[in-house]
């Protein structure tokens, strides 16, 4: 039977005929496929040490990217001709947490070796998944440098707690996947960090940039500087975007929020200036909990920072 007006195959969603809205560009992954920017989800937040529904944000995101346009008003051009490739999300093991860190970084190595795009998004989850991540870009790619927006160190200890979302980059360096003069991290708040773990910072010889940095010598010229040093001796970049570097007058849907971090705008500016370096292949965006969110303001954020990434 045909309806007049009822499609069961399509939700009722307004279309404007000379608009391009990002969701619709992106592909489900199928073998043969090729593209730019290849998406991942990891779904997991078991791990956070506050309570979290991060787990959901992957989906969250994904709707959002929904709500922006493929075209940059800014830069006259229409970025609807960029392939992007969505692979889908790692399933979630309900109560193993060393058996999920196994499935991130095979699902992750996979991706990669599959060859299919240039660069690549990790949709995060807690800050735990950027342990497997990283790992496995370093396996696939060799020494990688990791640029680190955050208003935590999360080099926590691994005694209390063991790996939690505030140890990735504690475990990255303890294995030695990540050098500490690799791993630069960008706006360290004030009274949201111990002592122990700055101190921990400095003797690994971490690049840490307090707000403080920020407002003195701005994030763009930081940006550049850890860039052109970076590019020296690394293989790949790889930006971790942990939203709760972000104000929480512009990012209020994340676990640890807090007062006097960077604003929406920084945040942007910084990735976009960071992406079009042509060593930075792999981004991941974490710490967005859906349940916390004021009108889906973080998610929305998220997929601008991912279209500051697709769209160099």
């Amino acid at each position: 039977m045909s309806f007049k007006y009822l499609n069961p195959k399509k939700a009722p969603v307004f279309k404007d005929r000379f608009t391009t809205k990002v969701n619709e560009q992106i592909k489900r992954y199928e073998t043969g496929d090729k593209g730019e920017v290849g998406i991942v989800g990891l779904p997991f937040s078991k791990s956070s040490i506050s309570a979290s529904l991060a787990s959901d944000a992957p989906a969250s995101i994904r709707r959002a990217l929904g709500s922006v346009t493929t075209y940059s008003g800014e830069r006259d051009r229409d970025f609807a001709d960029v392939p992007v490739l969505d692979f889908g999300d790692v399933p979630a093991h309900p109560t193993d947490g060393r058996e999920n860190l196994v499935r991130m970084e095979t699902s992750v190595r996979e991706m990669i070796e599959s060859k299919t795009c240039e660069r690549y998004i990790m949709l995060g989850g807690d800050h735990g998944v950027s342990f497997p991540s990283i790992s496995a870009f370093q396996k696939q790619f060799g020494r990688v440098g990791v640029i680190q927006w955050d208003a935590h160190h999360d080099l926590r200890n691994l005694n209390d707690g063991g790996r939690t979302n505030g140890t990735p980059f504690r475990s990255l360096l303890e294995a030695e996947i990540v050098r500490g003069e690799d791993l630069v991290q960008i706006g360290i708040r004030d009274y949201a960090n111990a002592k122990a773990y700055a101190d921990y910072a400095r003797q690994q010889g971490v690049h840490v940039y307090t707000m403080g940095d920020v407002e003195g010598r701005g994030i763009l010229p930081i940006v550049a500087a850890e860039l052109k040093r970076l590019k020296e001796h690394v293989d790949i970049i790889y930006l971790s975007v942990d939203m709760d570097a972000v104000d929480q007058a512009y990012a209020p849907g994340c676990p640890a929020i807090g007062p006097g971090g960077l604003t929406g705008r920084e945040l942007l500016s910084s990735v976009a200036s960071a992406a079009r370096d042509p060593l930075v292949k792999a981004m991941d965006i974490v710490e967005v909990d859906p349940s916390k969110d004021f009108r889906d303001m973080t998610s929305r954020l998220a997929a601008h920072v991912i279209l500051r990434f697709m769209y160099t």
